[in-house]
């Protein structure tokens, strides 16, 4: 497994500002979600979204010689995506990630123009409020059941091409793809990715200890959220997933399918089967995002 260079772009807790490109190919976002509740569980404790933030005014007709005055009226849409895990038995877990996914909706579409105008002075802005979107999951999750509930993963990234933010808690996952090479740009917030971090343990006795299935970090319970960025070129594919994928389907397997899928309907489809083919022990959530350049 491969880590992207998100952690470059972060520095206690602000985002460096990066110059975006000065010219971009447009793209066309092929995106599909796909959730199944497995083999073995009864339930499916999972949730995903996925959403086109778009404010503008178009033009149909006119007889100005110049269109392109308007161009300033014609602001990029944003693609957000969004996958919850929640934990906490089979109704209070699927409560949470229903809840936090439905809050996480509610606020950037009362904040949809925030993605507007983007440039590199208002990318911490912009991630504070997907940050805030989150926080208001767990603020409300708490709300209804108190400390020691319920609670979820999320695992969010907003597409303002050519650049997807991410907010990440949990053990949910995000990568992208470029030229076959799968990186993954979240990072596990388990005890025993924390505990092999910070060098108290080595991965094996974590493994043991059975501490990679338990979260440090979760919507609802002990709230951590890691921000970041990332930029995407034409041809990359982002893939959004709950750990029913991960837990059997391995990142090569994983490349290969997205690499091969004529579209994101078809590599959902494949990567769900590939982990109902490998037991499917757990609920299994998928997001493909394909960037088609146009």
């Amino acid at each position: 497994m491969e880590r992207g260079h998100i952690a470059d772009d972060v520095r206690g807790g602000a985002v460096r500002s990066m110059p975006l490109h000065s010219e971009t190919r447009a793209v066309r976002v092929d995106c599909t979600g796909l959730s199944h509740t497995g083999r073995v569980r009864s339930a499916n404790e999972d949730h995903f979204v996925i959403a086109s933030m778009r404010k503008a005014v178009e033009i149909t007709d006119t007889n100005v010689d110049d269109r392109g005055v308007f161009s300033v009226l014609q602001v990029p849409s944003a693609h957000l995506l969004v996958v919850a895990d929640g934990v906490g038995g089979r109704s209070g877990g699927r409560v949470a990630s229903g809840m936090a996914v439905q809050t996480i909706v509610q606020y950037l579409s009362e904040a949809v123009g925030c993605y507007q105008r983007m440039d590199v002075n208002a990318e911490q802005e912009f991630l504070d409020h997907l940050t805030t979107a989150v926080q208001r999951s767990h603020d409300r999750i708490q709300s209804e059941f108190g400390g020691g509930g319920p609670a979820t993963t999320v695992t969010m990234v907003t597409l303002v091409w050519p650049r997807a933010y991410f907010v990440h808690v949990g053990d949910s996952r995000a990568y992208y793809m470029r030229a076959g090479r799968l990186r993954q740009i979240t990072q596990d917030q388990t005890m025993g990715d924390l505990m092999v971090d910070i060098g108290v343990m080595k991965e094996d006795e974590a493994r043991k200890g059975g501490l990679f299935d338990v979260l440090a970090s979760a919507v609802g319970g002990e709230l951590s959220p890691s921000v970041g960025l990332v930029d995407l070129e034409p041809d990359d594919v982002l893939l959004l997933c709950t750990d029913g994928l991960t837990r059997h389907v391995e990142d090569d397997r994983i490349a290969a399918v997205l690499g091969a899928a004529p579209d994101s309907a078809a590599a959902c489809r494949t990567l769900v089967d590939g982990a109902l083919q490998e037991g499917g022990v757990d609920n299994i959530t998928v997001i493909v995002a394909r960037c088609v350049p146009e």
